[in-house]
């Protein structure tokens, strides 16, 4: 993978820990989406938050296909969450965002778990690693 996508993502995680840290897990999802979209844009990435993106469907451009909660520097899609656990949905929605958008990196990010690392799910391609 390029390197560049790690480094992002890298950075991602960094921010996520850092305000998981700061403010503890048990808030409201859109309260950590703003956090982290403030966090990265301090740092120096270009960060949509929420930004509609087309989908083709059988040679049709649908105009407002899904919104991802963050797309970081036009390469990393960012998922975030604040429920008990991830479920599989959830797995197969950030798969389902990197096919349709033609990304190859995604990051799933759970802000309720006890520990922020146990929160995270990074998604390449359409594989778990």
């Amino acid at each position: 993978m390029h390197r560049e996508l790690n480094d992002i993502s890298g950075t991602v995680v960094a921010a996520a820990i850092s305000i998981h840290k700061s403010l503890g897990p048990g808030l409201l999802e859109s309260l950590y989406e703003s956090a982290l979209e403030h966090d990265l844009k301090e740092l120096g990435l270009h960060v949509d938050r929420q930004r509609g993106l087309p989908v083709v469907y059988k040679s049709v451009r649908l105009a407002t296909g899904f919104r991802p909660d963050l797309v970081i520097d036009g390469r990393v899609i960012v998922e975030v969450k604040a429920i008990e656990s991830i479920a599989v949905v959830h797995r197969k929605q950030l798969l389902t965002y990197l096919k349709v958008s033609g990304l190859k990196l995604g990051l799933l990010l759970n802000f309720n778990a006890a520990l922020m690392k146990d929160g995270i799910i990074r998604m390449v391609n359409g594989f778990d690693d």
